[in-house]
Parts: C-alpha cells; structure tokens; sequence
C-alpha cells in the first residue's frame, strides 16, 4: 500500500471522519458514478489501513449524508447527488416571543420522534458523541455562550443518531440560534448564579441520554418532549 494511502494514525482526527472525506472527495469527483459499488469492506481496510470498525462508520457517516444506500448482501451503493434544497430559518426571522415560542412547538414535535429513533438506531460511537455533548454542556454553567453550542451539540448528536439525515438536516440548518433565549433568560437559565435552574436543565439532558443509551424509544420521546416543555415554560416564567 503506497504510503500517502494511509490514513494518518497520529493526528488527532477520527479515522472514520478521515476516510469519509476521501471517499466522498472520490464520489463528488466523480471517480465512483452514482449507482456504482463503493469498494469492498475488505479492500478499504488494505487500501487505508484501518480497522472493519472504522470502515463500517465511515460509511454509516456516508449513508446519514444520502449519498451510498446500503442493500444487506450486496454492498453500499453511491446514490445520485442530492440537489441543494432552499430551506433554512434565518435568526433574523425569530422575532417576537411568539416566534421563539412557536419555535420551541415545532421542536417538540421534530425532536421527541428523532430522540425515539436515536434510541432503537444509535451506534456506540454515536452514543458516545451524545454524552460527550453532554458533559461539555455540565461543565459550561459559568459561560452561557458556551452552554449555548453544547447544548446545540447535544440535540444535533441526537438527531444524527436517529438515523435519519433529514433529522439532522433541518437541525443543522437551524444551527444553535434555535437554542438562543433572550440574555437576561439565558443568564437566568445556565449560570451558577442560579444553580437550581442549571441543574433541572442539566437533569432533563440527562433523562434524554440515559433513555438513549438504554435504548427505550418511548422513554427518550417522553424525555425529549417533557424538556423542550419545561423550556417552554422556562421562557414563559416571569
């Protein structure tokens, strides 16, 4: 195996992420054609000297994306690329505490059904993403900025792991404004200063992760749906 081929084991990135890039590099350059076979499990493991657990994450990645489908027997298949779709919520357009609140209710419908599938699909690897997203989020409670991306990171993880792109997608194209509360909230919620607020929050991650990880898809929607809830009820809160 040529020695550029390999992926580089000393670096701090993921293998898996590693040869997702290489291999969608190949797929968007069109060296494997829509319809196409992706190469053997096999071949990939010689090819970049990794192991058959990164194989099958990269492409696991690789499906989340939409761009191989996977047939049990037969291999992972490239599919034709997805043209680039118009949606997207701008902050500009949450403008009033209506806004926000109509926000929070299209979450709760989105992300409790994500959560549950997150429970029945998760991989380890993905599950280990949410509590790592969740243990930054613990340990922000004197930086409201940062708690703000953790706890983005903490449902967009859980959405990637639902296993369905879509999820992730519409997540993504929101981004962590649809985290964002008013200042003075924000402060009210994940400071210190008001350690009772920060720990009820930090409970019901912890509900969501743990239903996750036990793999109970009825007590990760529960979950999911009694937090975003209470958020609602925490913007509303005088």
């Amino acid at each position: 195996m040529p020695p550029d081929q390999r992926l580089d084991r000393d670096t701090g990135r993921g293998l898996a992420h590693e040869l997702v890039e290489r291999l969608k590099a190949r797929i968007l350059a069109g060296e494997i054609q829509p319809g196409q076979k992706l190469p053997t499990e096999s071949s990939l493991i010689q090819e970049f000297g990794v192991s058959r657990t990164v194989v099958r994450e990269a492409i696991s990645r690789l499906q989340a994306a939409g761009l191989v489908e996977t047939f049990q027997g037969r291999g992972s298949f490239v599919l034709a690329l997805p043209a680039a779709t118009a949606f997207s919520v701008e902050a500009s357009e949450i403008r009033t505490h209506r806004d926000v609140l109509d926000m929070i209710d299209f979450r709760i419908g989105v992300e409790s059904e994500a959560a549950g599938l997150a429970a029945e699909r998760r991989t380890d690897l993905q599950l280990k993403a949410i509590e790592r997203a969740l243990i930054d989020l613990g340990r922000s409670g004197e930086q409201p900025g940062n708690a703000v991306e953790a706890d983005f990171e903490f449902h967009l993880k859980i959405a990637l792991a639902s296993g369905n792109r879509f999820y992730s997608d519409l997540l993504g194209s929101i981004g962590p404004m649809m985290i964002m509360l008013p200042r003075t909230r924000l402060e009210h919620v994940y400071t210190v200063s008001n350690a009772t607020h920060f720990t009820r929050v930090t409970l019901e991650h912890e509900n969501i992760y743990r239903a996750i990880a036990g793999q109970d898809s009825a007590a990760a929607r529960a979950a999911m749906r009694l937090h975003l809830s209470n958020s609602r009820a925490r913007l509303q809160a005088p």
